[in-house]
């Protein structure tokens, strides 16, 4: 990834300072000064930026998944799963692997600091709710690993959608499209047959797309353009996205397009 031999220099970590340099020093065995907050004088600030993001998206990831999956007091297997399935999406090589699963365990710790972690994300990210919407909706799908959202997950979720500047209902929408999208995926797993429309229900190819059986069909095609948009993996990337995840963006634009498909053919739509 463009950023990762900066980090593995130690130079991303210092350009970030803050707990999330903190985090990656750790992680990569790094002493950061936690004050430094410069940008690279070898870089132009647009460059400098997107790797700064990068990291920060990285880091935040696994960090705040660890510390989700210890909310409730155990880590699960199905967590932990969770977590390696989203390496593997990543396709990370050996020492990547080993950063992510240091954060992972740094955000389990009890003197992990989530508010300050997450603030400092959101600020990296500057504006860019794309980029914090992926990030909330891995997550998500973190959160619902053991196939459950337990009270005290579902009370940590909500506080951290709101440290990122999004709503109740932001959170109400997302936590039932990555439901819905779960079920695709189980379905897809246990599927012999050719073809996805036959392994979606009604239910969650309207609910992957968050509209309703009432919603009409022009605002069905608007709904499912937006969500096209939001995950289209080349533009999370430009965002500032690591490369890496490009496949787990591809994975949700695949359901996406799964369920207006499947509502397309439900009321016979070209």
């Amino acid at each position: 990834m463009s950023w990762w031999g900066k980090a593995v220099g130690g130079a991303v970590g210092l350009m970030m300072g803050g707990p999330l340099g903190a985090l990656l020093g750790v992680a990569l065995g790094h002493q950061f000064d936690h004050g430094f907050q410069g940008m690279l004088s070898d870089d132009n600030p647009s460059q400098a930026d997107m790797e700064k993001i990068q990291a920060a998206f990285f880091t935040s990831t696994f960090s705040v998944m660890g510390h989700l999956a210890k909310v409730d007091g155990r880590i699960s297997e199905d967590e932990i799963n969770m977590a390696e399935r989203v390496m593997q999406q990543m396709q990370l090589n050996n020492n990547q692997r080993k950063a992510a699963i240091n954060l992972f365990n740094a955000g389990k710790s009890p003197n992990f600091i989530l508010d300050e972690t997450l603030r400092q994300f959101r600020q990296v990210a500057h504006r860019r709710s794309n980029l914090l919407q992926m990030f909330l909706e891995i997550q998500t799908y973190a959160a619902f690993a053991d196939g459950l959202l337990h009270p005290r997950e579902e009370e940590m979720l909500q506080h951290i959608f709101r440290m990122l500047g999004f709503s109740l209902l932001d959170f109400e929408a997302i936590v039932e499209r990555v439901q819905a999208e779960i079920h695709l995926g189980n379905r897809q797993q246990n599927q012999s047959g050719p073809t996805t429309q036959s392994i979606i229900s009604d239910q969650d190819a309207y609910a992957v797309l968050g509209v309703d059986r009432n919603t009409d069909n022009k605002d069905i095609k608007k709904a499912y353009r937006r969500l096209m948009n939001q995950h289209h993996p080349d533009k999370l990337v430009a965002k500032g996205m690591p490369e890496e995840m490009i496949e787990v963006a591809n994975t949700k634009t695949h359901k996406i397009r799964a369920a207006y498909d499947h509502i397309k053919a439900l009321r016979g739509l070209k």
